[in-house]
Order: structure tokens, then sequence, then C-alpha cells
């Protein structure tokens, strides 16, 4: 692994395979990725895949989506990295507010400056994303972020 900066890439057809098998082995929701491939990007350290994630912008408000690094990228700083990629893309792209729900990383988000809300308080249009509706369960924890 670099030491330097990771990039980000939204996701195409060449990648749209690599994006769903990560999701897939870390039981994370892919079965939309095909209908929003332009909602999700991967993360490169250098010319290595490490990781993806998801963006899905509603006006000024977005859905942060099923971020993940490679198993053999963890614990050396590169889930910060592709997290931080990912909030300046949202930020650059005019969102204001980021959303998520997750059930393995609440702690992750919260030293990143999110706060845990309730579901229902989440905008009309996040709280109507395939995430919030049918993907990921009732159990999840819902978290809010102001960029």
């Amino acid at each position: 692994m670099s030491d330097g900066p990771i990039t980000l890439q939204r996701a195409d057809e060449s990648t749209l395979p690599y994006v769903e098998t990560l999701l897939t082995e870390n039981d994370l929701p892919s079965a939309d990725v095909r209908s929003k491939p332009e909602c999700f990007y991967v993360g490169y350290d250098g010319d290595d895949p490490i990781g993806v994630g998801g963006i899905e912008p509603y006006g000024i408000d977005g859905l942060l989506r099923s971020l993940v690094v490679e198993r053999s990228a963890r614990g050396n700083g590169l889930g910060t990295a592709l997290y931080e990629a990912l909030e300046a893309t949202a930020r650059g792209d005019g969102i204001d507010a980021l959303y998520l729900l997750t059930t393995t990383a609440p702690e992750f988000f919260a030293t990143h400056g999110y706060v845990e809300i309730d579901r229902t308080d989440a905008p009309a249009a996040i709280r109507g994303t395939t995430e919030f509706d049918e993907l990921c369960p009732a159990s999840a924890t819902c978290m809010r972020k102001s960029l």
C-alpha cells in the first residue's frame, strides 16, 4: 500500500462487478448497484482498488452508502481515507448533510462527526430510498452529519 492519497473513480461497467463482489463479501446491500451505478465509487491506493462507497444525492441531502475496504487494507487508515474522499466529493457536489444506516460501524462514523438520529427524522427523500425502505433492517442505526 502506498502512502499517497486515495483517489476515487465513479464505478462503470468495468468496475461494477468489483463493487458488487466486495459489497456481497462484506454482507452489504448490492441488489441495486446496477440500477444506480452513478452513485458508487471505487477507491484506489495507487493503481490498486482498495474499497468502495456510494453517495446517493437528493438535492442538498445525500445518502452515504456501503463504505467498505478490502480486508487486506484494513487497520492502516485506508477506510478513513476512503470516507474522507467520499465526503469531499459530496461536499463538492453541493451536499450539505449526509445520512447513513449502519449495522456494524456506528462508532467509526461517530468519530467522523456523525450523530445518531431517529430513522423517521431523516428527510423524506432519504427515507424513500431503496436502502432505507428495503435493503437495511429496521435495527440499523441511522446517523447524520452536516458538511
